[in-house]
This record gives C-alpha cells, sequence and structure tokens, in this order.
C-alpha cells in the first residue's frame, strides 16, 4: 500500500514559469518533479505548500505524494532524485500520516525578499532585486501597518479566486545584512502575490512616493494607489511552520 511522503525543497526560480502545472508549459517546478519522479515508477501528483510565480526562490518548500512500497530507502531516493533534478534540490525526505496535506497542515508561512540598493552584480541579479536608496523608518513603519488580520483584497493579483481574502501577517519587519536589505513576512497564509504586491507598497512609502496613508486606504480599501508588484527575483519561500 502506497505511503505518504513529506518532502523539503529549494530551487532556483528563474529557471522555471512558476511552481504550479500549466498546460502551455512544462518548465515548472510540478512538472519537473513529476517527470523525475514518473521515471522512477512513482505516478502521483504532488502537493505544494504553496505556489511561488515565475521567476521565485524557494529555500523550504514543502511538498507531499505517494510513494510505492518497493520505494523505502528514502535517503536513496533523495540521491536520485537530486541527480535527475536541475535548479531544484530535495533537502528532507520522511514519512508523514496519510492524512498530511503540505498546504492545508501548514500554521504558518514565511516569506524573505532580499535586495540592494546597488546594481546587483551579473552573479546576483538573478536572485537579488534592486531598489533606490530608501528611508529605512519609513520602511519599517509600513511593514508594521500590514501586521494583524486584514482583508487583502487590494493586494492579490486580479483574477484570484479563493473562499476568503482575509489572512493574519504575524509578523512583516525589515533588517540590513552587509549590503543586502531583507524584508521578512510571516502569517497564516497568503493570497497570489501578495508579498510581492506588499512589498512593492511598502517601498513605495519609503521612497517617498507613496504616503502611509495611502497604503492605509489601500489596505482598508477604501482606494486603491497600487498594483505594481516588486520583481520576483528578490523573493525566497523560506518555511513552513506545521
Amino acid at each position: 500500500m502506497p505511503k505518504r511522503v513529506k518532502a523539503v525543497i529549494a530551487y532556483d526560480g528563474g529557471y522555471f514559469k512558476g511552481f504550479q502545472k500549466q498546460k502551455s508549459t512544462r518548465y515548472t517546478i510540478s512538472t519537473s518533479i513529476e517527470t523525475a519522479l514518473d521515471s522512477l515508477g512513482i505516478h502521483s501528483e504532488i502537493r505544494g505548500s504553496g505556489r511561488t510565480d515565475a521567476g521565485v526562490h524557494a529555500t523550504a518548500q514543502v511538498i507531499d505524494f505517494e510513494l510505492p512500497d518497493f520505494w523505502s530507502d528514502l535517503k536513496k531516493l533523495k540521491e536520485v532524485l537530486n541527480r535527475k533534478l536541475r535548479h531544484i534540490a530535495f533537502k528532507h525526505i520522511t514519512f508523514v500520516n496519510n492524512d498530511f496535506h503540505s498546504r492545508f497542515s501548514a500554521k504558518r508561512r514565511v516569506y524573505r525578499y532580499i535586495f540592494k540598493t546597488t546594481i546587483p552584480s551579473i552573479f546576483e541579479n538573478r536572485h537579488i532585486a534592486y531598489y533606490p536608496p530608501f528611508d529605512e523608518t519609513l520602511l519599517q513603519q509600513a511593514l508594521q501597518n500590514f501586521e494583524g488580520e486584514h482583508d487583502f483584497s487590494n493586494f492579490l493579483k486580479t483574477g484570484t479566486i479563493t473562499h476568503t481574502n482575509v489572512r493574519t501577517i504575524y509578523s512583516a519587519r525589515y533588517k540590513k545584512f552587509n549590503n543586502y536589505h531583507i524584508i521578512y513576512f510571516e502569517a497564516n497564509g497568503f493570497l497570489r502575490s501578495q508579498v510581492r504586491m506588499m512589498t512593492e507598497v511598502a517601498m513605495q512609502v519609503s521612497l517617498n512616493k507613496l504616503t502611509a496613508k495611502q497604503q492605509l486606504e489601500q489596505l482598508n480599501l477604501q482606494k486603491r494607489h497600487s498594483t505594481k508588484l516588486a520583481p520576483p527575483q528578490g523573493l525566497y519561500l523560506a518555511r513552513i511552520i506545521y
């Protein structure tokens, strides 16, 4: 009888059109992994903890899938998959209960956004975003405005269908590390492109292109001032908490 396994994976999203399978392309995380699994006699769809956009990375995405009985050596499975896949790495594979679901069992999700205020080098520009010099105090204040429970209907990509657009942001903060600037978001869940849109609005406030009042008007569903998304290459799905 097949057993369910949970895997933690990392990937360079710059090589893919996003996490979710698409009819128009095979260059997605899901399709790449399922193709590798299929070649090993593992005919199971994978389920992910969340869907990342094209160009967005992950250091700890979580997936789960069914494993046939003849695959019992998870260490060997990890090694074989890592030889077959490019730009995707399996970090851990463990057995879980059959009722485990990468998405619905998750309690919290953490994203981080990394950027520089100088043009990233040719070796960084796939993985680090760029913004001009900004006001760190204004950025921190703008991020704190997102904390708490809100209806984020003005912070998602149009065409998104969800049961509810209410999400709770437990933490939104900024820190500097050497020449890198890092924004962290931790929440019970995120809507499609929500993190990129919140990041862009917070950065516009820090650059004095939007006011805190305008940010709050958008957050409180009074008026939408920006629909622009932060560049995808700076965003990382960093942790899933169960």
